[in-house]
């Protein structure tokens, strides 16, 4: 049986935060590091140019979301772990992806829905107002990332699963042209993966602006955990634990038994100022090592680079011959032969 193929990729538009890592960073390190699985990761770098202009911004979370990895325990010698745009073949396969994508599968990808409909309800004279190629096309770079490296299986949320389900359309299309070429990808859905709030009791995103970035310092840590908001509950009081944002992050990063005696406490009325104090000291206590790594890689962009450079070589020796074999299925290459 050959081995599995996991490839994950995160688009470089923010800086990683509590639930980005609790979430997917850390599982998906655990995962390569204890399975034999063939595990690809990397800076999907062009997606962030879907909707973000701004190349500061992108720059700065390209190196974020890379040092943040590292600090986080990836071994760029046991995985492949690379920037999307340092490997032009992911490019040139998007184009010929393209030309076998029926529009009508475009059309149907939330993503393009979810902006008409804004429109549509807005009595925008063109339901295609303000929408790009690159936001309408996206899923096919997409399946050109996954396709590629003949990923097996593909790490996603819910609502990526359309995704995958749209690589499959595009790789048995193509494969149904031009002969058995790409392998079949199959989504990889955590339904028991960790979901953890933001500051103001809505899912932790960029997005709600409500985050807790992971290596924040020790001082702003502190200030953020602070911030969370929790209900009027005095002193004494039993609080519900299942519902409370606070004790959905300690869990996150505390052990069973440790999850535990914090439930206990607030069986029995832990004061909240209390409760906030011991959740800091827990998770400074937890990340600060992983802080310091992650502050010494931002310190060494250059280092980054070099690591990026490598990983590079080696996904465009596998992209280089897959791209090869798609040539030469669709007819582009020497006419010699």
């Amino acid at each position: 049986m050959s081995k599995q193929t996991v490839l994950t990729g995160i688009t470089t538009t923010g800086i990683p935060h509590l639930g980005n890592y609790a979430g997917a960073i850390r599982p998906a390190i655990e995962s390569s590091l204890t399975t034999d699985a063939r595990s690809f990761f990397f800076l999907a770098d062009y997606h962030a140019l879907i909707k973000c202009h701004e190349p500061a911004r992108v720059k700065e979370s390209a190196l974020a979301i890379a040092a943040t990895w590292l600090a986080g325990g990836l071994d760029p010698d046991k995985v492949v772990f690379y920037r999307q745009s340092d490997v032009p073949e992911i490019m040139e396969l998007t184009w010929v992806l393209t030309c076998v994508t029926a529009k009508g599968l475009m059309n149907r990808a939330h993503a393009y829905k979810g902006v008409v409909q804004e429109n549509v309800e807005a009595n925008a004279a063109d339901p295609d107002k303000g929408i790009t190629m690159g936001l309408f096309s996206y899923p096919i770079l997409m399946a050109a990332d996954i396709l590629m490296f003949k990923a097996s299986h593909v790490p996603v949320g819910k609502d990526q699963i359309q995704h995958i389900e749209m690589a499959r359309d595009i790789a048995q299309r193509f494969n149904h042209i031009f002969g058995e070429t790409f392998v079949l990808p199959e989504a990889v859905v955590d339904d028991a993966g960790m979901i953890l709030k933001g500051l103001d009791g809505r899912k932790m995103s960029k997005s709600y602006n409500n985050t807790i970035p992971l290596f924040e310092d020790e001082k702003k840590l502190r200030k953020l955990i602070n911030k969370i908001v929790t209900n009027s509950l005095e002193p004494g009081e039993p609080k519900d634990a299942d519902n409370c944002t606070l004790f959905g992050i300690y869990s996150a990063f505390a052990s069973s038994s440790d999850i535990a005696s914090m439930r206990k406490q607030y069986e029995e009325g832990i004061g909240w100022g209390d409760a906030k104090k011991q959740v800091f000291e827990h998770l400074n206590e937890l990340l600060k090592d992983k802080r310091d790594a992650y502050n010494q890689l931002i310190q060494d962009p250059a280092e980054i680079d070099r690591i990026l450079a490598r990983g590079a070589v080696k996904a465009r020796q596998e992209a280089g011959a897959l791209l090869s074999q798609v040539r030469r299925a669709v007819g582009i290459g020497p006419l010699a032969g």
